[in-house]
């Protein structure tokens, strides 16, 4: 890992992550997380003030970044959450089959290496009935925006840590195991290229 990766791009993430509505789009989808939650992309802990402490028994914080991992326990720390870390990546997550209700990923998919490993993965450890909460940007619908996303996305994927900006969001998550249930398909203000936003729920195919 290169000093970029290891002290810049964290804090970069976490600033740029932090900024309107990106707090808004979280209020919408983090609360509706239940009972034994996995985070998988936890980052800097930006979820972490958002889950229901009536609903929610645990959550299970997950990322590769150890960086990240030590900005999400400072975060924790101040939470009535009983919250433990995972220092793994999506694609090999070390928990059990079924044990887990809900499986919350907010803007993680975009840069997960082997994302249809990661979804099975989440799949697998998620109970049966449990819920998959999503939300994500990806693939736009308008042609002229999706040229430029197909366009900058090399040079996004290198300095916005393997971030794609056109990832079909949907369709992975359905070749993932999942089966959508709603789903809220929008632009939110800001760059356009990287602002089309996915935000949902699905459950077991």
């Amino acid at each position: 890992m290169g000093l970029y990766e290891k002290y810049i791009f964290p804090k970069m993430a976490h600033l740029v992550c932090s900024m309107k509505p990106f707090p808004r789009q979280r209020e919408k989808v983090v609360p509706i997380a239940r009972g034994v939650v996995l985070e998988v992309g936890v980052g800097s802990g930006l979820n972490l003030p958002y889950y229901d402490g009536n609903k929610v028994t645990k959550v299970w914080c997950l990322d590769p970044s150890p960086e990240m991992l030590r900005m999400a326990e400072k975060a924790a720390k101040s939470l009535p959450l009983k919250v433990e870390f995972i220092g793994s990546p999506g694609e090999e997550i070390p928990l059990e089959d079924n044990s887990v209700d809900t499986v919350v990923v907010t803007y993680t998919l975009c840069t997960i290496a082997d994302t249809e490993q990661a979804l099975r993965q989440m799949a697998r450890v998620l109970k049966p009935g449990g819920e998959l909460i999503f939300c994500e940007h990806g693939a736009a619908p308008d042609e002229d925006i999706r040229c430029w996303q197909e366009r900058i996305n090399p040079v996004w994927k290198l300095l916005a840590g393997g971030c794609h900006l056109n990832r079909p969001i949907p369709k992975l998550i359905e070749q993932g195991g999942f089966r959508i249930k709603g789903m809220e398909a929008m632009y939110i203000p800001g760059w356009r290229p990287a602002s089309f936003n996915y935000c949902g729920m699905a459950t077991h195919a």
